[in-house]
């Protein structure tokens, strides 16, 4: 058996003590780039010697073999992925990007009501079938609503309006709004589609 060490190692007590059937075999080199390919050499030699191959790394170093692919990242999801995705849904599904890009001012109520009344219905259909929606409190709008007196509600689930003390702590209110929660979202993948195409342009050709 083989065994690698420099001059310096030979001080070390483990080098004056080896198993029986090794030889030491001492690098005398430089430092830099010449002991690397000094110690490649002999490293190559005796892997040839034994196995019939070269060491991988050393393959690769010199042109040997090709290094090998590093594996792709994972596609980042962003949040506003999401967003952009509901909005595709709801233009495919009730066009409701045209409606609100749309100059509505010269229509009369009428026209706009006929053409709401569809859109909600539409628009309501699409949340129910990706978003599980509740409500931040629920209670009975226009009725008395107990808060926690000792600390100021969070405002990204209570909004406080009205005569509101500058603690923002409150026994409770008024409730004028329930708020509205997503409790699950469940949108198909987006596999190669690019987030930011919510609506593709359409061309008839005769």
């Amino acid at each position: 058996m083989y065994r690698f060490v420099s001059p310096a190692a030979l001080h070390h007590p483990a080098a004056i003590s080896r198993p029986a059937n090794t030889v030491t075999v001492v690098i005398l080199t430089s430092r830099g780039r010449r002991l690397s390919r000094i110690s490649s050499a002999f490293r190559s030699f005796f892997a040839i010697l034994f196995s019939g191959t070269l060491p991988e790394d050393i393959a690769v170093e010199f042109g040997y073999a090709k290094p090998r692919p590093a594996a792709p990242e994972p596609p980042r999801v962003k949040l506003t992925d999401g967003a952009l995705q509901i909005l595709q849904i709801l233009q495919r599904d009730s066009r409701l990007i045209d409606f609100l890009m749309e100059d509505i001012a010269s229509y009369s109520d009428d026209q706009i009501g006929a053409a709401v009344r569809t859109l909600h219905a539409d628009c309501r259909a699409s949340l129910n079938r990706h978003v599980t929606l509740a409500p931040m409190i629920d209670g009975v709008e226009g009725t008395y609503q107990k808060l926690d007196a000792s600390k100021a509600p969070d405002p990204n689930r209570v909004k406080l309006i009205g005569n509101v003390p500058a603690s923002g702590k409150v026994p409770g209110g008024m409730l004028r709004h329930r708020g509205w929660s997503a409790s699950t979202v469940n949108l198909p993948p987006l596999g190669k589609q690019d987030p930011a195409a919510i609506s593709p342009a359409e061309i008839e050709v005769d």
